[in-house]
């Protein structure tokens, strides 16, 4: 199961009713966080999660709106007592910006290791995979796409044929590789082809462009900017590099998702609701995202 929960849904500045875009995916012990703007950790206790878990904090771009409660975040990890490495993700000049913001956050008890986005990266978290790709804002920026992999199922066949002893069949349906008596056995030998997983992609602070819809293609759960609802602010999007509600529905459905969850509101559009239809009428699993707004993805049953 992965645990999908938008924490703010707000573009450049907080209000009252709407913190700034971020999100929260949590599988098995483990959180990932995607941008962490003003009011995120306020944000994050309101909707019941526990700071200690998360262990990569993925950033898009660095525009305030996006990191600026990034030194306010950890302090509190470090309240809650984490202790653990944390990761951060993030175009080039990740961590430049990061130790610079945490100039007013000094001696946290943790450390901080920094991935810069490099073409065709990825990052796995047991059997989490983050990759990330290009998008197209005014400053470099990037999306994040997030596969909760499944192994295979159990073949006993399989496993008889590798003369792998019946010990370690269990073992191995947990672990890569084991060893017994000098033998290495890997999970290979015992588990048949691996099978459906679940993936989110998200994105904001982008024009469209094919790039997204590639690196969404097929995913449970599509979350994507819609700064504007009104069709007669496109000069607007073009110019401040953001999307359309429509522009973001183009992309869903090319991308052939399941779902489609907007966010990154622009301070002006109070009412969201008020505009959905024009990306209904396009991709019809489409949603209005708001703070809080929680899902659980479960495997397929098979």
């Amino acid at each position: 199961m992965l645990n999908v929960t938008l924490l703010g849904t707000g573009g450049t500045m907080p209000l009252k009713n709407r913190w700034l875009s971020s999100c929260l995916l949590s599988s098995n012990g483990h959180s990932v966080l995607i941008d962490c703007g003003e009011g995120t950790q306020i944000a994050l206790k309101a909707a019941g999660h526990k700071f200690k878990s998360i262990d990569v904090i993925c950033i898009s771009h660095f525009h305030a709106d996006h990191i600026s409660g990034i030194p306010g975040f950890l302090l509190t990890m470090s309240n809650e007592g984490r202790i653990k490495p944390v990761t951060f993700i993030g175009p080039k000049g990740i961590e430049h910006n990061i130790r610079s913001l945490c100039v007013i956050a000094p001696n946290l008890p943790f450390d901080m290791s920094f991935i810069e986005y490099t073409d065709n990266m990825e990052f796995c978290l047991e059997n989490m995979r983050i990759r990330a790709f290009p998008l197209k804002h005014s400053v470099r920026c990037i999306g994040f796409t997030l596969e909760l992999l499944r192994v295979g199922k159990f073949d006993r066949d399989k496993a008889e044929k590798n003369n792998v002893p019946m010990r370690m069949w269990k073992l191995l349906q947990k672990n890569e590789s084991a060893e017994l008596d000098g033998t290495v056995y890997t999970s290979d030998m015992v588990l048949g082809k691996p099978r459906k997983g679940i993936k989110v992609t998200y994105c904001t602070d982008t024009r469209p462009t094919e790039t997204i819809a590639e690196n969404a293609l097929g995913s449970e759960l599509f979350i994507c900017e819609g700064m504007f609802g009104d069709n007669g602010k496109l000069a607007r999007a073009k110019e401040s590099g953001h999307m359309l509600f429509s522009e973001a529905a183009e992309l869903a459905l090319r991308a052939n998702v399941k779902q489609m969850w907007l966010t990154h509101f622009s301070p002006s559009l109070t009412d969201p609701e008020a505009y959905i239809d024009s990306a209904k009428k396009i991709y019809p699993s489409t949603e209005c995202g708001y703070d809080g707004k929680t899902i659980d993805l479960m495997f397929d049953k098979e």
